[in-house]
């Protein structure tokens, strides 16, 4: 990375910068997640289904999945805030054709296309974090440029549930695209601006994936985003026979409390404990789901490991998307598309498996499966100590984590 392109250590933390990246995200996620509040107002309103109306959510992961990597290797050669307004327009231009349709076809459309700036914002905004700041400070700008994934995965639901109920799910969606209008303004007052990558330096896709240590980084974030979306998804029955079911926002709320605690704890470690820090929160998320195959019933289990669970979650993308950029190198805005597959993947096999375990074993069947799959990513992370979690502090050798 050119040293024009990053702060001095010395020089203080772009905070105002990074926030924006963490509106960006946070925009990402309250927009994917806010038609789950909103469905039965959505299917009265357009005469359908709340089964359909609920497509509106697969449609946008949909998006996601698809555009992610093209949309990133297209886009390598673009400045850098070029790029991240076009994603926030996207969402602008989309979220206020979902408030304005009549129409499920161009609603579903609108959505797809809402998710396409998802995929393609998510691969960038680690990659821009890193490039705000010197080496030592990654990890932390990293730590704040994520802090708006957690904060819209608690509040996100409800926030919607309530905006709709206030003023409407047409109108909310609404006033998604008024907070992208704001950011936007945002973006271009304080968000720097960078060059894309050089023709000449770009790496195929398959090079890529077969760097050193990004395979192995995958795998954890496969395994250890299975792991939890099995739950997160079917949280709602899972707490049910502890008789929580009236009570699972507040279960949420505590996940979301402690997640945003595990941001600051990842932030504070990410940089000379990456390795250890993996490892500790994935042995800390196995020791919940051991905790939950022997006291689901009890409500005070349930909310002793909901917050262990955030805790350990909280700092999960901080963590796997430094050490995958760090990885690969000059690639790493590729390898973090990867990442955005990766992950939206295990978000819908997680439903699926989620979905199948419950109809036919019973919630009794996820702590165990769940404890499989941590086991899995821990063992990989555990076995990749030369490679992608490698031992000792990342900012050991500065010269060897470059854009």
């Amino acid at each position: 990375m050119p040293n024009e392109e990053c702060n001095r250590a010395s020089d203080p933390m772009p905070v105002s910068a990074l926030l924006a990246l963490a509106m960006t995200g946070f925009i990402c996620i309250a927009t994917e997640t806010l038609p789950a509040g909103l469905l039965p107002q959505i299917s009265s309103s357009m005469d359908i289904s709340s089964a359909l109306a609920g497509q509106t959510v697969t449609a946008y992961a949909v998006g996601s999945l698809i555009a992610a990597i093209p949309l990133s290797i297209a886009t390598q050669g673009w400045r850098r805030r070029s790029v991240l307004l076009l994603t926030i327009v996207g969402f602008l231009v989309f979220n206020s054709i979902t408030a304005l349709s009549h129409d499920v076809v161009l609603t579903m459309a609108a959505r797809f296309m809402a998710g396409m700036s998802a995929g393609l914002a998510w691969s960038l905004l680690a990659g821009y974090a890193r490039r705000m700041v010197a080496p030592e400070q990654q990890g932390r700008a990293m730590a704040i440029a994520m802090v708006g994934t957690p904060v819209a995965l608690s509040l996100g639901v409800p926030f919607g549930t309530w905006l709709g109920a206030a003023v409407g799910w047409r109108s909310a969606f609404g006033v998604m695209s008024l907070l992208t209008i704001v950011l936007i303004l945002w973006v271009l007052a304080k968000v720097p601006d960078y060059p894309g990558q050089a023709r000449s330096a770009r790496m195929p896709l398959y090079r890529v994936l077969t760097t050193p240590g990004v395979r192995p980084v995958l795998g954890v974030v496969v395994s250890w985003m299975l792991a939890h979306n099995i739950l997160y998804t079917y949280v709602a029955p899972f707490v049910t026979p502890a008789g929580l079911a009236d009570r699972v926002d507040l279960v949420l709320l505590t996940f979301g409390m402690t997640a945003l605690a595990g941001i600051w704890v990842t932030g504070k470690l990410v940089d000379h404990f990456l390795r250890s820090t993996v490892l500790a929160s994935l042995a800390l998320f196995a020791l919940v789901t051991v905790t939950l195959v022997l006291g689901a019933r009890s409500v005070i289990v349930i909310y002793a490991c909901t917050a262990i669970w955030g805790l350990t979650f909280g700092g999960a993308a901080t963590l796997l998307q430094t050490a995958l950029a760090d990885a690969a190198g000059d690639s790493a805005d590729t390898a973090l598309s990867m990442n955005v597959v990766a992950w939206n993947g295990a978000i819908a096999a997680g439903g699926l498996a989620g979905g199948f375990m419950l109809e036919t074993w019973g919630v009794a069947a996820f702590p165990w499966a769940m404890l499989a799959l941590t086991c899995v990513g821990f063992v990989v992370a555990w076995s990749s100590r030369a490679h992608g979690f490698p031992t000792g502090s990342r900012t050991g050798d500065m010269t060897v984590i470059s854009h």
